[in-house]
């Protein structure tokens, strides 16, 4: 996460990447990119609290497993951080409501891993609406990338659209972050002992 003050915006700025979540009550204005992942923005809009999340779903999840699955954990963890930061600043969880962006066919999955952005997207709205979060709008699917800012004061967001074949740099640090993810799920695969 890198933080520092926009001259532009008069306002200071939080870029969080792959992974990571911020909730605030003062005004920052929240950015990041996304392609495959999934960046929901929850907020208190009486209280002017909000936050953001930026994660990827690892592996194949039915959104109806998602409580039981193992694998679903990692979701429902950013999820849930970003929901008890934004109550420990004074939010209601009754008054929350999510913006929810990306899950574009943007990154390159293996054939065994099914619709990954597919299930980002399923897992965000079952999630949302387990949790009685409205989902006020959303910007979901296709192919392109999106740079998403939200102002966390006044809930609105900015959003640009972007190809992925010509600004392949700006979804780096997500193609990186799904090699960590899927290389961790590849680690934690049984080994097989076979006796001779």
């Amino acid at each position: 996460m890198n933080r520092f003050y926009s001259q532009k915006l008069k306002k200071t700025l939080v870029m969080l990447t792959a992974g990571e979540y911020f909730a605030t009550q003062n005004g920052e204005v929240l950015y990041t990119v996304v392609g495959s992942c999934i960046a929901t923005c929850i907020y208190d809009a009486e209280r002017k609290v909000g936050g953001m999340n930026h994660f990827l779903l690892p592996g194949m999840v039915h959104p109806d497993e998602m409580l039981s699955c193992d694998v679903g954990r990692y979701g429902m963890y950013a999820m849930e951080l970003l929901i008890g930061e934004l109550i420990k600043l004074g939010a209601r969880r009754k008054e929350l409501k999510a913006k929810l962006f990306g899950g574009g066919k943007v990154l390159i999955f293996r054939r065994d891993d099914g619709d990954v952005t597919g299930s980002n997207i399923r897992f965000a709205r079952k999630f949302l609406g387990l949790e009685g979060i409205p989902i006020v709008s959303e910007d979901v699917g296709g192919n392109k990338g999106r740079k998403i800012m939200f102002h966390s004061d006044t809930n609105r967001v900015l959003l640009k659209r972007f190809d992925i074949r010509r600004e392949r740099r700006l979804v780096q640090d997500e193609q990186a972050y799904k090699a960590r993810v899927f290389q961790k799920r590849l680690d934690k695969s049984p080994v097989m002992m076979f006796k001779t």
